[in-house]
């Protein structure tokens, strides 16, 4: 090996060192947990086709069993977001975990359209509830200067997993889809084993002044806090922009007359973008300014999908996802640390669930969005709107987050994470 490619090999070493190090052992815990989870996502990939082709219903009822898995999320947030706060982070994933693993192996065994649809239904709700939790635990057992750092490489896990198990579910349909379902159902079980045996609670203890203060955070707080609710308000007018990459990319692509397969080699760039680049990114983007990074993600998402309106061919469709791509890169991390840092101690869960509400509603909305404006003013207008709605979230931030406060000192290590062991009961 010669010196020329030595160097960048022992840099690429101590980068990857740097990036990793310094974070809890709870914390690899629950990655490995949200890696897990993903790795075994198979029922949200081929749900469409398993309605569709296995089971011959329509493509409207399969919509109409997509949204009814989104309203599931968007019940959920909230109310999962209250049992973090009120039950605590390790109970609350438990149950959401245990339910979602029982729910998704029930589907498997629906036959009739009105069951798939309820159990659906049950299976958003107990999915999306883990969401506060974890993100209330890992803004609980990380020191405020490496959530971004331990959030990027949440978000790195998710896609990583995602990315395999969305190869992985191809083959598996063709074999059988139930076992898909079974699959899943496992993987999920794994991770609230997971969940059981290495993490203990790391919901803070009250101290005796707030305890006589009665410093309880309740919904109405988290709902009259105006400067949180707008970032959650921004928040939403991001989402919706970034799951176009799932509703209104493959329908405008489809109706310019490319075939599945092209769709799927333009969306292949998102997520080996994201697993190529979301560490490197995030290692120059962690000390920045918060506020100049979500202003120029939410235009450089606006605007990526705005070029899709000059996209003639794949290539070009695969260069304005690397640009909406690289928004996405900066903008999940930044956001959830920011979501963290505007959030009291006490009130994580409430706070998490409200952002994941934005999320969850933004999951529901943009099917419809896309396919009413695509119909009625074609796909052109569509990727013109993305581009004002980036535009308004952009300046929103800039407008929110002047004079954040600071974030707040934490233990290097909390007393509830002190233990060596971690009980089982």
């Amino acid at each position: 090996m010669t010196g020329g490619t030595a160097m960048p090999l022992v840099a690429m070493r101590r980068a990857l060192r740097e990036t990793v190090s310094g974070l809890p052992r709870e914390f690899w815990w629950l990655w490995t947990s949200t890696l897990v989870n993903r790795l075994g996502a198979f029922v949200a990939t081929f749900m469409a086709l398993y309605l569709t082709l296995d089971r011959g219903y329509s493509a409207a009822y399969a919509g109409l069993v997509a949204s009814l898995h989104g309203l599931g999320g968007v019940v959920s947030s909230v109310g999962a977001g209250i049992m973090t706060d009120r039950l605590g982070r390790r109970p609350t994933l438990l149950v959401a975990q245990g339910s979602t693993a029982a729910s998704v192996a029930l589907l498997g065994f629906m036959h009739h359209p009105a069951a798939i649809a309820a159990v659906a239904f049950l299976v958003g709700l107990t999915s999306n509830a883990s969401r506060p939790a974890v993100q209330a635990m890992m803004a609980d057992i990380v020191r405020p200067e490496d959530r971004v750092r331990a959030f990027s490489l949440n978000y790195w896990a998710i896609n990583l997993g995602f990315a395999v198990s969305s190869m992985g579910a191809g083959f598996i349909a063709e074999f059988s889809y139930l076992a898909g379902f079974l699959i899943e159902a496992a993987m999920t079980a794994v991770c609230a084993i997971v969940v059981f045996l290495k993490l203990p609670e790391s919901r803070p203890e009250r101290t005796p002044s707030e305890e006589k203060a009665d410093t309880e955070v309740g919904l109405g707080t988290v709902l009259r806090d105006g400067r949180y609710m707008g970032v959650v308000g921004l928040s939403f007018l991001v989402a919706l922009v970034f799951q176009q990459g799932a509703v209104g990319l493959p329908v405008a692509m489809g109706e310019a007359g490319f075939t599945p397969a092209d769709y799927g080699m333009a969306i292949a760039v998102n997520g080996v973008l994201i697993v190529a680049l979301q560490i490197p990114v995030t290692r120059f983007i962690q000390h920045r300014d918060p506020r100049r990074l979500l202003v120029i993600s939410s235009l450089l998402a606006g605007y990526g999908f705005g070029l899709t309106a000059f996209a003639g061919s794949i290539g070009v469709f695969a260069l304005t996802v690397c640009v909406w791509t690289l928004a996405e890169i900066v903008n999940a991390p930044t956001q959830t640390s920011l979501v963290v840092r505007l959030s009291p101690v006490h009130g994580r869960g409430r706070y998490q669930g409200m952002y994941t509400l934005s999320w969850a509603a933004a999951s529901l909305i943009a099917p419809l969005m896309s396919g009413l404006v695509i119909d009625h003013y074609g796909a052109e207008w569509l990727w013109g709107l993305c581009a004002v709605v980036g535009t308004v979230a952009g300046v929103g931030y800039a407008a929110v987050m002047r004079r954040l406060p600071t974030e707040e000192p934490v233990l290097a290590e909390p007393p509830s994470l002190a233990k060596p062991e971690v009980s089982a009961a």
